[in-house]
């Protein structure tokens, strides 16, 4: 069991979070994260992050980083630009604009233990600073480093002064200790800040399917995908959620937004096959407290006496 303190959406004391792990549970969770990085491969670097339970790393480091510094999207250039700011990071290990840029660019490279290492650093030097703490608590959830994740981030806003992506990052971490309902509370205390946003709407989805709700999650993630700035990502966890439904030409469809007609089709046939070949797909297909078809149903629980 890890307990985890954090506040929720009324915005009252924080409560406890108890957070058991299932094995079942963790099997099936750890299914979909596979699927969902496999789904994008097609697309190189830019999927690396795909499935990504979280606020976008850079709304924590945006207002921070070095003025006049876009990072570049190819890999080489990333790469080069990655090796820069970390010498003017070796040079001034105190300066936060620099530190948030380099931490960023590994960030991009999927570097992210290294990531976690620079923004612990600064965290330490400025241990009042929300954003510096925002951005820490981020790396440290796409590190899988969950319950010091949660701790960093329940200190990276307070129930005055609410981040929304914090949040978001909250309910991404409680979602992946498989506390699927708290993880709500924190979505929906998110939307209430940034309403119709299609990262938390995403997420939100992606909640729904862990938790088997898979109707429920096609249409929060529908939501999601037909907002203007929804991204590649939005659109293929809906096509994941489509084909463990069964809607493969659906699936499909919403693939090639991204994809070439040859990698979406191609996409959703491995997931056509997962779901064929693996209990724990069926599992995940099956409806929130029903056995997965062709299994029996557990034995009820034995009554016990009340006093």
């Amino acid at each position: 069991m890890i307990a985890i303190e954090g506040f929720v959406s009324n915005g009252q004391a924080p409560k406890v979070i108890r957070a058991a792990h299932p094995a079942k549970a963790a099997v099936a969770r750890a299914a979909l994260f596979a699927v969902l990085a496999l789904s994008l491969a097609p697309l190189g670097g830019c999927a690396k992050k795909f499935g990504d339970f979280s606020a976008k790393f850079d709304d924590a480091t945006g207002s921070i980083r070095a003025p006049g510094t876009e990072m570049p999207k190819e890999d080489g250039a990333l790469r080069r630009y990655a090796e820069d700011w970390g010498k003017r990071y070796d040079a001034n290990r105190r300066d936060k604009a620099t530190a948030m840029t380099y931490a960023r660019a590994l960030h991009a490279l999927d570097q992210n233990a290294q990531a976690v290492a620079v923004l612990q650093g600064l965290a330490i030097q400025n241990p009042e600073d929300m954003k510096v703490l925002g951005a820490y608590g981020k790396a440290l959830a796409d590190n899988g480093q969950l319950g010091e994740a949660m701790n960093i981030l329940e200190k990276a806003h307070t129930p005055e002064r609410p981040d929304w992506s914090v949040l978001s990052t909250q309910g991404s971490v409680a979602d992946q200790l498989g506390q699927h309902d708290t993880a709500r509370e924190y979505y929906g205390a998110a939307l209430k800040i940034r309403p119709n946003d299609p990262t938390i709407l995403s997420n939100l989805g992606l909640s729904y399917a862990l938790s088997r709700q898979l109707p429920l999650a096609e249409e929060t993630l529908l939501r999601a995908a037909h907002q203007p700035s929804a991204d590649y990502r939005v659109r293929q966890n809906l096509a994941l959620v489509l084909a463990l439904q069964g809607k493969f030409s659906e699936a499909e469809d919403w693939a090639r937004h991204d994809l070439s007609p040859i990698d979406a089709a191609a996409n959703v046939a491995s997931i056509r096959a997962m779901i064929s070949q693996s209990n724990t797909w069926r599992d995940l297909q099956a409806p929130a407290g029903k056995p997965a078809a062709g299994k029996p149903a557990g034995k009820p629980a034995a009554k016990t006496a009340s006093r």
